[in-house]
């Protein structure tokens, strides 16, 4: 079976497996860029999320080991988060986001990520154990099928995630199920600028590099629209251009793909 990508399920093995050795790596100070074998610049992985949107700030008050730089964008700057919340990451990682969602939540908000590559999770509640931060949470599963209970989450954040996924209808359809009535969902994702050819959604790495998925903004917002979503809104970031280039060198990848906050609500129930 082929599913809405270009790609059967299988490639949820590679992405698995590759990102259990991004996260085995880094446990062994590896390499700092995560979609090539090593960084080739010497750039270190801060000045990495800084281009990303994160602020010095954010990045100092992580535990260590969390940031991976591993994302597209900082979601959080467009999900206004606010205290009791509760919030739910697709595809969390090392916890990054989860991290900083649990100092905007308070003591009686609750953050929680989602992860299907078991290395990530372990590290991330390392670092929760760590930090003995009370109010995170991380989830073993399939962003496919989320382990979270209906209408349970104010807020669904992903960075970088949903693009890995061989079946994104599915992914949106669980996001919206989980969504309170008013909910929100503010993801970072990277799109495809125009249909992509097959050798190239052919190609695992490239897939498993968070650019062969990419679908177009059009299908984007069909697929969150027959889940439900209303006030979709699919925003560019052209700036994302020169971190995309460095996914793939000496590929054109950064001319076919873009990275875009994409944003959708469940609408409040009518009574």
């Amino acid at each position: 079976m082929v599913t809405h990508g270009g790609m059967n399920p299988d490639v949820r093995e590679v992405v698995r497996e590759r990102y259990g050795k991004i996260a085995r790596d880094m446990e062994g100070g590896g390499c700092c860029t995560p979609r090539s074998s090593c960084c080739s610049s010497g750039e270190k992985l801060e000045g990495l999320s800084l281009k990303l949107g994160y602020s010095p700030e954010e990045l100092q008050s992580l535990p260590e080991g969390a940031d991976l730089g591993l994302g597209c964008g900082a979601p959080l700057r467009e999900a206004c988060v606010g205290e009791e919340m509760t919030v739910l990451d697709l595809g969390s990682g090392a916890g990054i986001d989860v991290f900083m969602v649990g100092r905007l939540v308070g003591k009686n908000g609750r953050a929680i990520g989602v992860d299907m590559t078991p290395e990530m999770v372990s590290r991330a509640r390392k670092g929760a154990r760590e930090g003995n931060l009370k109010n995170v949470e991380f989830r073993l599963g399939e962003i496919e099928n989320l382990p979270v209970a209906d209408a349970s989450v104010d807020i669904i954040i992903s960075n970088c995630v949903v693009n890995l996924s061989p079946d994104k209808a599915r992914v949106f359809s669980e996001a919206f199920r989980v969504l309170r009535p008013g909910g929100r969902m503010v993801i970072s994702n990277v799109v495809a600028r125009f249909e992509l050819p097959d050798e190239v959604r052919q190609n695992p790495e490239l897939y498993s590099g968070c650019m062969a998925g990419a679908q177009t903004p059009e299908v984007v917002e069909g697929l969150m629209k027959s889940a439900g979503f209303q006030e979709i809104k699919i925003d560019l970031r052209e700036e994302s251009r020169s971190f995309i280039a460095s996914w793939a060198p000496g590929s054109n990848m950064a001319d076919c793909v873009v990275s875009a906050v994409i944003s959708g609500q469940r609408p409040s129930e009518v009574h």
